[in-house]
């Protein structure tokens, strides 16, 4: 039984009880977290209830599944955060990267945008309007062509 649970045991406490319930025994297992914050599952309790002689022959074959399954999810969470944390690492430096090659093109930008925007003395900055104006400005220009100018 105890040949099973030295992989488990080289990084986490586990809690072994056996009580005696109507004449079979149970036995629970129960790791205890290593660290806080650590993924639940890693530290899921396991019960077997059964008669000295069963848990005498089966018992070790379940405990060595249960911890070929700890450490596989143990190995499988550390890749997941590793990834997790890589990809993360590489949109951080893309971002920046993004961030401090566009930096010197904004000034640059921002000058020739503004020498190209400004008005020059004859021009005007169009409105919503300027349509209104130009026609009140054709209709006055053929009013004053139709009057006449006398002397």
């Amino acid at each position: 039984m105890f040949v099973e649970l030295v992989p488990l045991l080289k990084d986490r406490t586990l809690l072994v009880t056996i009580a005696g319930i109507e004449g079979k025994l149970k036995v629970n297992l129960i790791p205890a977290k290593v660290k806080e914050g650590e993924e639940q599952a890693l530290t899921t309790p396991l019960s077997f209830t059964g008669s000295a002689e069963e848990l005498d022959a089966e018992l070790g074959h379940h405990l060595a599944s249960y911890v070929q399954s700890h450490l596989e999810l143990r190995n499988t969470l550390a890749e997941a955060k590793a990834e997790m944390d890589a990809a993360a690492k590489a949109t951080r430096q893309k971002v920046k990267a993004t961030h401090q090659a566009s930096k010197p093109e904004l000034p640059a930008e921002k000058n020739d945008d503004s020498a190209a925007s400004a008005p020059s003395a004859g021009e005007s900055t169009p409105s919503l309007f300027a349509a209104q104006q130009i026609a009140d400005a054709t209709t006055e220009t053929a009013g004053e062509e139709g009057r006449i100018q006398r002397p």
